[in-house]
């Protein structure tokens, strides 16, 4: 167990992405776990190019982003102080300080933030609505409750290209919305690419990986899926490459 350097809480320490990381997190409240390696396997980014990770937490997705991609870099956002500083922590503990920098902010604010030519966006936002009652854990709430796809819809669309990617894991239950923020943004985001990610096979997905692109008038692709488990707990073998050996989703 450590400490922050900055704040008080108590922080873990552990291997990451099949050992490929160190990635240190606060002990209670939301934890990383697998979804944003999924996330990040998803991205297809050419050698050069700069990403942004909007509300990177500690920066698990974009980490396991810089271990597969050497020539990427990677702007995460983050509105949480102490998140925001084990973010720099596990930049400089693998060695990515160079590739990943930390904006301390609120997504909003980035209208105003100088930023370099972005490839693409991606997110792993708050699942659920605002709590009618909100959790004493404020830090595990804002991970996990909010109302900000639309209004981070609308910001994607205001710092990507045209044809700029922007992705993201989101619960299979919450697809209405997602294309809503995705018709909603000025330019409207299409070419609509949507991937279902099954606990088991022959079970409904629960999660799912969208992508768009912006100003895109490509048909909407439902891909192949990928099955998370086997027999029992396991991991598929498929899944297990992409979580313990850094195979990709880019082709799926």
């Amino acid at each position: 167990m450590l400490t922050s350097a900055v704040f008080p809480e108590t922080v873990t320490e552990a291997p990451f992405y099949g050992g490929r990381l160190r990635l240190r997190q606060p002990e209670s409240g939301y934890r990383a776990a697998i979804d944003p390696v999924l996330l990040a396997a998803r991205q297809a980014p050419r050698p050069g190019s700069v990403w942004l990770d909007l509300g990177c937490g500690v920066g698990a997705a974009s980490l396991c982003l810089l271990a597969r991609c050497p020539e990427v870099s990677v702007i995460g956002v983050e509105i949480d102080p102490l998140l925001a500083d084990l973010a720099r922590q596990n930049a400089a503990l693998n060695g990515f300080s160079d590739r990943f920098r930390i904006i301390e902010s609120d997504v909003a604010a980035l209208r105003s933030v100088d930023l370099p030519a972005l490839a693409g966006i991606f997110t792993n936002p708050p699942f659920h609505a605002p709590a009618a009652t909100p959790s004493p854990d404020g830090r595990r709430t804002r991970a996990t409750h909010g109302d900000v796809l639309t209004d981070w819809c609308a910001i994607a669309a205001r710092l990507l290209p045209h044809r700029g990617s922007f992705s993201l894991i989101t619960r299979a239950d919450s697809l209405a919305a997602v294309l809503a923020a995705f018709a909603a943004a000025r330019p409207a985001f299409g070419g609509i690419t949507l991937l279902p990610l099954w606990p088991r096979a022959g079970q409904a997905a629960k999660r799912l990986l969208v992508t768009a692109r912006l100003g895109s008038r490509a048909p909407f692709v439902l891909g192949a899926g990928l099955v998370l488990h086997a027999a029992g707990n396991a991991y598929t073998a498929e899944c297990d490459a992409i979580l313990q050996g850094g195979a990709s989703l880019e082709n799926r």
